[in-house]
């Protein structure tokens, strides 16, 4: 791991320190390793999410910023975007490059410019949409509820933000 992504990415969590983000808050999961953050999104007023803690974490391979860090939930999520074991499938976290699928231009993808606040605003982005797009999904299962059975869906997403609060005051 060189040093000059360690300082990049110790000056991205100081910058943030300094200038907290509406809707989330970032640090480390260990003081000793810049490498792996833990996330804390409040859930965006007027959205299925309002009044949900979801806990995630940021795991930032060596190579960046050349390369994406992996997002997870660890709060439990149902979102077509979210992969059952919580794994985020955003175009922003996908490797530079072309998409062999054909569903992102490659200037949707990962770029060295993002941010940890980049990143993070294109994820509550994602969770502010009202009806979320079910092309190309990661959760199936969620994305076919979510084209047959809306206010199913809705409910189940309420259901888990009401549990995240609950277990943030635990």
């Amino acid at each position: 791991m060189s040093s000059g992504n360690a300082l990049l990415l110790k000056r991205q969590l100081t910058e943030l320190r300094k200038r907290p983000v509406d809707g989330f808050s970032a640090g480390l999961k260990d003081d000793d390793n810049l490498y792996e953050w833990e996330i804390m999104i409040i859930g965006p007023n007027d959205t299925l999410y309002e009044g949900g803690f979801l806990r995630a974490e940021l795991v930032f391979p060596p190579e960046y910023p050349l390369l994406p860090p992996k997002m997870k939930f660890i709060t439990p999520m149902w979102h077509p975007n979210v992969y059952a074991d919580g794994n985020v499938c955003i175009s922003i976290l996908h490797a530079p490059g072309t998409d062999e699928y054909g569903y992102e231009d490659a200037g949707e993808r990962w770029m060295p410019v993002h941010t940890v606040e980049s990143i993070l605003i294109s994820v509550i982005s994602l969770l502010s949409m009202d009806t979320p797009s079910t092309d190309s999904p990661a959760n199936i299962d969620a994305a076919k509820q979510v084209r047959d059975d809306i206010k199913g869906y809705r409910k189940k997403v309420r259901q888990l933000v009401r549990q995240s609060a609950e277990e943030a005051y635990d």
